[in-house]
């Protein structure tokens, strides 16, 4: 256990010292992923058609195919995805309303009952829920914290989240798509790039996770280069076989 040497005061040192990462990620989490997802799907592709030794400009073609297809993918299945939850936690919400408008006694005690159950003395525990109980929005923020463990004023907009995939993704299936539309003629520049951008990806995941940024890196730059290279394998076996 580390001992906290410092001149300032019990409560100074408690928040200098006391801070936490963001272990939902907050925005990082989704954008990073979401350019990983982007990197790793749209280098395989291209890599497994580049396989088949196609031209120069079928493979530019799957590059920016697979990107707008993942993208608008992406996009339409968190919209979908967070517009559902949305709609099931605004539908558990009106529940509660209902409930508390219709029975607000039962609603005080329940919540006082949940106090007491946390170790909180009976009639300290009475008089918490009573006072929380005196605005209607209040009782209704508390129970659903504590029943159904949300935030009525921070629920997920489906909007931002489609935003934020498609662009994220974009941004990630770009990368091994931009040296050809630089004028490269040959695949290795398109990996070289995309490896650089996964293993980027990967260090800055170790900004959520506890892991170092090498190793994170590494780690990504290894699970995106193999499936690149399975990806080139099979082309190549079923250019092959359809030539």
């Amino acid at each position: 256990m580390a001992i906290i040497e410092t001149g300032a005061t019990l409560h100074e040192a408690h928040r200098d010292n006391h801070t936490h990462r963001d272990v939902n990620g907050g925005w990082l989490r989704p954008a990073v992923f979401g350019a990983m997802d982007g990197l790793v799907s749209n280098l395989a592709l291209m890599t497994g058609v580049a396989g088949g030794s196609v031209s120069q400009q079928t493979i530019i073609l799957t590059g920016l195919a697979g990107l707008a297809a993942g993208a608008f993918s992406m996009a339409a299945g968190e919209y979908t995805s967070v517009a559902s939850q949305r709609e099931l936690v605004e539908a558990e919400l009106d529940v509660e309303r209902r409930e508390l408008r219709k029975h607000p006694k039962d609603e005080e005690a329940e919540l006082a009952a949940l106090y007491r159950s946390r170790g909180v003395e009976p009639e300290l525990a009475r008089e918490v829920a009573r006072q929380l109980s005196k605005d209607p929005e209040q009782a209704l923020e508390i129970h659903a914290r504590e029943e159904l463990g949300i935030d009525p004023g921070d629920l997920p907009s489906p909007v931002v989240a489609a935003v934020s995939s498609f662009g994220s993704f974009a941004l990630g299936a770009l990368l091994p798509v931009l040296p050809y539309l630089l004028g490269a003629s040959a695949l290795w520049p398109a990996v070289l790039v995309a490896l650089a951008g996964l293993f980027l990806c990967g260090a800055v995941v170790a900004r959520v996770t506890a892991r170092s940024w090498w190793y994170s890196g590494l780690r990504q730059l290894a699970l995106g280069g193999a499936a690149a290279g399975v990806t080139y394998a099979l082309g190549s076996l079923f250019g092959t076989a359809v030539g």
